[in-house]
C-alpha cells in the first residue's frame, strides 16, 4: 500500500490514501481538467505538492523545503497577491520545476458574462464588470477600495497579464490549454523571479530601449497593449516568430484600442520627450528592445550603439519584408550615415515622409 500523503484545500489540510486521492481532485475541478493534469504530471509522486490556495503564505508553509511539482486547483483570479504568490511557488521549486495552475481569462470572462444575462443587461453588468474587477486594481486611487470590497478575489485578467506574471515571477510555459471555461496552464521554473521591475499600468508607459553606446534609455509611449506584456517578448517569438515588417507575428498582447492608436501614429507621440531630452534624433535606426535587440548579428549591433536611435527608422525607405531585410537596410543606412550625415538624413527623410504621407506605407 502506498503511503498516506497530504495536500491543502486553503486553509484546512486533509490526509487522504492515494487510492481516492484522484477522486477528490476530480471532483474538485471536474473529469478533463483532471486529465490534463496527470497528461503532465505525476500525482502520487512524493515531490508533488497539490493543493487549492489564493494565500502565497500557505505555500511558503508548505511541509517540505522544496516540490518537483506544485499543482494549484484554485483559479489565479483569486490570488490577491498575485506576484507575491506565484514567486511562492518558484521559490518551492526545484530549478525546472513545473507548475500547473489556471484562470480565467478577460475573453473567457465576458463570453461567461455575455450568456448569464439577456441583451442589453449583459453587456451594461460586462461593462461595469470591466471597470471595477480590471481597471479598480491597477489604479492607486480605487485599489484599496476594490481590495477592500473583494478581498482580492474575482478579478478579471487578461490572458496577456497572467502570462505575462509567470514570466515575470521565473516560469516558461510549456502547455496551455482552455477547458471548462477556465485556461489552464503549465510552466516550468527557469529562473528567480525578476523583483528589480515594476510594470506600469498607465496610459503613457516607459519602455527599456537599447540607446547610444549601450545605455538602456525609457522611450515613451501610448500604452496600446496589455499589462506585463514586455515580459512576453521572448514567448511570442517562440510561439510567433517575426512577421513582414520586423513585428512579431500575431502579437496577442495588443489591445483592441492600441490596434487604432497605432495605425493612427498616435502611439508614438509621447517619444517626443525623448526627442527633446537628446536620447534619440529625428531620424535614425529604431530603438530595440533587449530580446529584439539580440536578434540582430553581432556586427551590426555594434554599429547601431555608435549612434543615437531615431524617430523615424529606415523602415520607411526600404520598407524591407522580414528580419534579414530590415538588418541589410538599416547596415546600408547607417553606412552613408558614418560617411555623410547630413545628406544621408535629408535624403531619407525626403523618400520617408514620401512613402508615409503619399503612399501611405505604415509599420504593421
Amino acid at each position: 500500500m502506498r503511503p498516506q500523503r497530504k495536500f491543502s484545500f486553503e486553509k484546512n489540510v486533509f490526509v487522504v490514501n492515494d487510492s481516492n486521492k484522484e477522486s477528490i481532485v476530480e471532483e474538485e475541478i471536474g473529469k478533463e481538467p483532471f486529465s490534463f493534469i496527470t497528461e503532465h504530471a505525476n500525482v502520487y509522486h512524493p515531490q508533488t505538492f497539490i493543493t487549492s490556495s489564493t494565500n502565497h503564505f500557505n505555500i511558503r508553509s508548505a511541509s517540505s523545503e522544496s516540490y518537483q511539482t506544485i499543482i494549484n486547483l484554485s483559479r489565479i483570479n483569486d490570488v490577491k497577491q498575485v506576484n507575491s504568490f506565484m514567486s511562492a511557488v518558484n521559490e518551492k521549486l526545484y530549478d525546472g520545476g513545473v507548475f500547473i495552475g489556471c484562470a480565467e481569462t478577460e475573453k473567457l470572462r465576458r463570453k461567461r458574462l455575455l450568456n448569464k444575462f439577456v441583451f442589453p443587461l449583459n453587456h451594461i453588468y460586462c461593462f461595469f464588470d470591466f471597470t471595477f474587477k480590471r481597471v479598480f486594481p491597477k489604479l492607486p486611487i480605487t485599489r484599496k477600495i476594490y481590495f477592500f470590497v473583494t478581498g482580492g478575489r474575482n478579478r478579471a485578467m487578461s490572458k496577456v497579464e497572467i502570462f505575462g506574471r509567470l514570466y515575470r515571477s521565473g516560469f516558461e510555459i510549456d502547455y496551455e490549454k482552455e477547458i471548462n471555461s477556465l485556461h489552464y496552464f503549465v510552466v516550468r521554473k527557469i529562473k528567480k523571479p525578476l523583483y528589480d521591475t515594476v510594470p506600469s499600468h498607465y496610459p503613457i508607459i516607459k519602455l527599456k530601449r537599447v540607446g547610444q553606446y549601450g545605455n538602456i534609455i525609457n522611450v515613451y509611449k501610448l500604452r496600446t497593449m496589455h499589462s506585463y506584456s514586455e515580459y512576453l517578448q521572448a514567448y511570442i517569438y517562440k510561439m510567433n516568430n517575426i512577421d513582414n515588417g520586423g513585428k512579431f507575428k500575431d502579437d496577442f498582447r495588443i489591445s483592441a484600442l492600441g490596434k487604432t492608436l497605432r495605425k493612427l501614429w498616435i502611439d508614438e507621440l509621447p517619444m517626443l520627450l525623448n526627442l527633446v531630452k537628446g536620447e534619440v534624433k529625428l531620424f535614425g535606426v529604431r530603438p530595440l528592445s533587449n530580446q529584439y535587440y539580440n536578434l540582430y548579428s553581432e556586427e551590426l549591433k555594434k554599429e547601431r550603439i555608435k549612434y543615437k536611435p531615431g524617430l523615424i527608422p529606415p523602415y520607411y525607405v526600404d520598407l524591407p519584408k522580414n528580419l534579414d531585410e530590415i538588418m541589410a537596410s538599416e547596415k546600408k543606412y547607417l553606412e552613408l550615415y558614418s560617411k555623410n550625415p547630413f545628406k544621408t538624413n535629408f535624403k531619407y527623410m525626403t523618400i520617408a515622409l514620401y512613402n508615409i504621407i503619399i503612399r501611405g506605407k505604415r509599420s504593421k
